[in-house]
């Protein structure tokens, strides 16, 4: 059997509980995907984003909604040995990549504050540019379990704001386009034991910029890391900390909130407190 098949049947296999499952459960319980759509998979060569590819293809295979797919990758000014890294995994995933190039680590080389802020908004930017392009409605992206709970600890400790990262978004600047995120159940750690159990080998960060490129690296002193083990540390205590985290945003509870907004209306408790 060819390894890419291997590879597609550990998924639905040997991890249908841990990933293949999962997957499926956030298709379905936050309604990602229907039919006609024409969806764009994100492919920035790492873990997650391989994998999504991976998923999203064995979907479209065997669901009964029929949909169509384009692996979009975008390469914003890889060096050399990233962009080999990328096709050759591509090729090796039997995975069609459709590759356009941008010049986002030009632009953001020169910005001294929040590089990385402004490299991620003109990402999804360019990504929803080239999908719409290629007559997508939707593109997917490989965020997973682990960001969205890394997000909602990031807002409050250092936004003062009590947010997530959504399962799906309307794209506020092209019109008729939405972001997914179909591993938004998929833990980190099952990706890993994934992609180690597979032997692949994915580009763990591919910024020109901090030069903290490397295969299958841990990264480096970035907030979300931070969070990674603010966690790690609570786990030690309450092993059901990250679902408690991850539910706390699914099941908000407005009489005992101060204060929240939503677009242009602003509440306070204060509002109503004599008449409640």
């Amino acid at each position: 059997m060819e390894r890419y098949k291997e590879i597609e049947k550990s998924i639905i296999k040997k991890y249908r509980k841990e990933i293949w499952k999962r997957f499926i459960r956030g298709v379905n319980d936050y309604d990602l995907i229907q039919a006609g759509d024409k969806i764009a998979v994100c492919i920035s060569g790492g873990k997650d984003s391989m994998l999504l590819a991976k998923c999203m293809q064995e979907l479209q295979r065997h669901w009964v909604v029929k949909f169509e797919l384009v692996f979009l990758v975008m390469d914003p000014g890889y060096n050399e040995y990233n962009r080999q890294v990328i096709e050759e995994n591509a090729k090796e995933l039997n995975i069609p990549i459709t590759i356009f190039e941008s010049p986002i680590f030009d632009i953001v080389a020169d910005v001294e504050e929040t590089p990385c802020y402004l490299c991620a908004r003109m990402r999804r930017g360019y990504l929803y540019k080239e999908a719409q392009a290629l007559g997508c409605n939707k593109i997917a992206l490989g965020h997973h379990f682990d960001d969205v709970i890394e997000t909602i600890l990031m807002s409050m400790l250092y936004s003062g704001q009590i947010k997530t990262m959504m399962p799906k978004l309307h794209s506020t600047n092209f019109e008729g386009m939405e972001l997914i995120r179909p591993l938004y159940l998929v833990k980190e750690e099952d990706i890993i034991a994934w992609s180690r159990y597979n032997d692949l080998r994915f580009i763990q960060c591919a910024c020109r910029l901090t030069e903290h490129c490397s295969v299958n690296g841990q990264g480096g002193g970035s907030k979300r890391n931070e969070m990674k083990q603010l966690i790690k540390k609570f786990r030690q205590t309450n092993p059901h900390i990250e679902m408690n985290i991850f539910k706390s945003v699914h099941d908000v509870n407005l009489e005992t909130i101060i204060g929240y907004h939503d677009k242009e209306i602003s509440y306070n408790f204060l509002d109503d407190f004599d008449q409640r």
